[in-house]
């Protein structure tokens, strides 16, 4: 078997896990449109949980690698932070299926959520420490960090990915409404945090 194949595999899998669901995901269904058969993802996974697992390492990586290159080129302060949403915004436009994954697992619980906590806890680690050195020399306001992180997750894969959630209070998602969302986060961000 090619790693092609696998590859294959993983990104047939990311698209339905994300969207109808794990649940809904069946690996029949999911060989016929690969044109493969199903003991071909087997072969490659097992299981559909470790076909999950797979999605969620490869995904966790990809938005990890997003982050860091964000990261790289982003200024001080407040300029990480803009660096960082602008990168979620970017993935949400380009790959809505990775965002659409982590809402998904998000919504199934353990294991799935400790399986992609532990891949991104070194991320979430650094940025607790970053909200911390900037709170305490008084460039961002006083806040618990890792509810100012929760809820800039929530914040951010909401306004994102909940295309059902924007058609209900009358925004139509599309690429200009993506970015006028994410445009008024930064706002709403620079002002509840930047002193």
């Amino acid at each position: 078997m090619s790693p092609d194949t696998r590859a294959r595999i993983l990104d047939a899998a990311l698209q339905s896990f994300a969207s109808p669901g794990f649940e809904a995901t069946s690996l029949d269904v999911l060989a016929t449109k690969l044109g493969v058969r199903k003991q071909t993802i087997l072969y490659h996974f097992g299981t559909k949980d470790a076909l999950l697992d797979a999605v969620i390492d490869c995904s966790a990586a990809e938005l990890a690698d997003a982050l860091e290159r964000a990261l790289a080129k982003a200024g001080p302060g407040f300029e990480r932070v803009e660096a960082l949403v602008k990168a979620v915004f970017r993935l949400a436009a380009r790959r809505p299926e990775l965002l659409g994954l982590l809402r998904e697992v998000t919504r199934l619980g353990p294991p799935a959520t400790t399986r992609l906590t532990d891949a991104l806890d070194p991320l979430v680690g650094r940025a607790h420490a970053f909200l911390e050195v900037e709170m305490a020399s008084g460039t961002m306001r006083r806040q618990d960090a890792r509810l100012l992180l929760l809820n800039a997750y929530s914040t951010v894969i909401g306004a994102a990915t909940e295309a059902e959630v924007l058609r209900a209070v009358g925004v139509e998602p599309t690429a200009r409404s993506l970015l006028r969302r994410r445009n008024e986060l930064l706002s709403f961000l620079r002002s509840a945090l930047v002193a």
